[in-house]
């Protein structure tokens, strides 16, 4: 079979799945995932998932989706984020990074560091998977849903954070210490070119961007321009997303909308599916069914700081019922923790049995959250408190 109808034939069944899981109210994307884990049991097209052709497509897809975080950071928004939102995030966070890090150091054997870098990007979260529960309930304005976008929204400086870290010592390693000049340098040229589109915000009518096309394809140029920029500093990755911020803040605001959706269309319509194929087709099925314990280790520890960080701070400022909703809602995880976890395997600082427990608490949770989040809003009988409260 060749790679085209091999694509084909994944389109379809990305199609077809994600059709039936957007009716449990699972992202429609994640059946990409499902279907590589289920080439990871019993793959018949290893020879194109493992050729260059094919990791090239899907590694496209990692760097437009991390474009699309980058380009939906908004700035002003993070920094408009009440005390409450930001101790909140950066307490729940961090417990779950310390735990899930001696989780991983202990049980797994890991450096300290690449276990602190895992288990960071494992706590970060994917609220974009709940806000169309929040929408459904009409809680979004409500003190819930707004601590977990917010708390949401200021993971988003977690995750380049943790991306800059990862990108240091993936250079460091393909390098070695003795060169990582040319990564710093790289480095400092990317967030060089990031701060002046921003200050050329005010300049950007004089571009004459008179056909939403030729806008797209100045898009593409910068997108391409961090990209080959990145790759001296074995940092694409986090090319890509600052390539993001940096466009936001320089494309006028009347075209902001209309090129967010050509780029949304081409990444999800095409490169993303792909991604998380790929990142499903390389779990280890027969390690996770020989060591299943491993999991509900890692999602008992993980989660359990997410609810006990939740507790601790907001059951005074919600009480304790949405305090328990907040933690299970900021559980939620999946594209940017899928990516640096794939980064981390691709470029052997782990192996094969994290990265396929961490992928599979990942299906596991994505699949639980949205149910167990709107089980438990009806169970209590939040809808109608919450509902009467914003009416």
């Amino acid at each position: 079979m060749n790679i085209f109808l091999f694509l084909s034939i994944i389109f379809l069944l990305t199609f077809v799945l994600g059709r039936l899981i957007e009716k449990i109210r699972i992202p429609w994307l994640f059946a990409a995932l499902i279907v590589g884990g289920i080439l990871a049991i019993q793959n018949p097209f290893a020879e194109i998932t493992s050729s260059n052709t094919f990791e090239f497509l899907a590694q496209l897809g990692m760097y437009f989706l991390l474009f699309i975080i980058g380009f939906e950071i908004n700035l002003k928004k993070i920094k408009g984020k009440g005390k409450f939102i930001v101790s909140s995030a950066f307490f729940i966070i961090f417990l779950e990074a310390v735990l899930g890090g001696l989780l991983i150091h202990f049980l797994f054997g890991y450096s300290w560091l690449i276990s602190g870098i895992v288990a960071l990007s494992f706590a970060t979260v994917g609220e974009a998977i709940l806000v169309p529960i929040l929408d459904e309930f009409n809680i979004i304005n409500t003190d819930l849903g707004q601590s977990i976008i917010g708390i949401g929204t200021l993971d988003d400086l977690i995750e380049i954070f943790v991306l800059i870290i990862v990108i240091v010592v993936v250079g460091a390693q393909q390098q070695g210490p003795a060169n990582i000049w040319p990564i710093i340098v790289s480095l400092l040229v990317l967030f060089g070119l990031t701060i002046i589109l921003t200050k050329l915000k005010k300049e950007n009518t004089k571009f004459h961007f008179s056909h939403i096309e030729t806008l797209f394809l100045f898009t593409l140029f910068v997108f391409c321009l961090f990209l080959g920029i990145g790759e001296y500093a074995h940092a694409a990755p986090l090319a890509a997303l600052l390539a993001g911020v940096g466009l936001r803040t320089f494309i006028p605001q009347e075209r902001l909308e209309m090129v967010e959706t050509e780029i949304r269309t081409m990444c999800y319509g095409f490169f993303a599916p792909l991604f998380f194929v790929w990142a499903g087709a390389t779990m280890d099925m027969n390690y996770l069914i020989a060591a299943p314990l491993l999991i509900l280790a890692l999602v008992a520890v993980t989660k359990g700081a997410k609810f006990l960080g939740s507790f601790v701070m907001a059951r005074k400022e919600l009480g304790v019922k949405k305090s328990l909703l907040l933690g299970l809602g900021l559980s939620a995880r999946f594209s940017t923790s899928v990516i640096i976890v794939k980064i981390l395997y691709e470029n052997n600082l782990i192996e094969s049995d994290l990265y396929s427990v961490i992928m599979a608490s990942s299906l596991i949770f994505t699949f639980m959250v949205p149910l167990l989040f709107s089980y438990f809003i009806s169970r209590w009988g939040l809808f109608q408190k919450i509902k009467a409260k914003t009416g």
